[in-house]
């Protein structure tokens, strides 16, 4: 586990998230921006996960957001770079998983 840590850290796709996340960081309005979204994206999911209904004022704001952020050069190649880490994890995911997939069968 802590090689498998190591090689995520050292990673192209880990190097390159790293990077985009500081320049995000290192410029005040890309930071702010940044923050907003992260804030809306975790107000959501905390009352989606609590049960509360969004509404579709939220909706609409979030959606606006992100369109935002989008259009924002460094934000932008964060997201790209956060995407292309999610599907490295994912293949790790499965990958450790393969073990008891085998044992007890693939989920139908």
């Amino acid at each position: 586990a802590i090689e498998l840590e190591k090689a995520i850290r050292e990673s192209n796709e880990y190097q390159s998230l790293k990077d985009s996340y500081d320049k995000v960081n290192a410029d005040p309005s890309a930071k702010s921006m940044f923050d907003n979204f992260r804030n809306i994206q975790i107000q959501l999911q905390q009352k989606q996960m609590s049960g509360q209904e969004i509404t579709q004022e939220e909706v609409d704001q979030a959606q606006k957001t992100v369109a935002l952020v989008q259009q924002h050069e460094l934000i932008s190649k964060l997201m790209a770079d956060e995407q292309k880490m999610s599907e490295v994890i994912t293949d790790l995911n499965k990958t450790i998983m393969k073990p008891l997939e085998d044992l007890y069968g693939a989920a139908e």
